[in-house]
């Protein structure tokens, strides 16, 4: 079984990976909806 030190690491990580994909997920939307909005126009 995994230690309780591993444990607090591995949430750690997987929280910043959440957080990472909470804040990226709507600039990548927007950068998208930029470079569509610049090809047409």
């Amino acid at each position: 079984m995994a230690s309780d030190h591993d444990m607090q690491a591995a949430r750690s990580t997987y929280e910043g990976m959440l957080t990472a994909f909470k804040i990226g997920t709507p600039v990548v939307c927007v950068l998208t909806a930029l470079v569509i909005f610049l090809l047409t126009h």
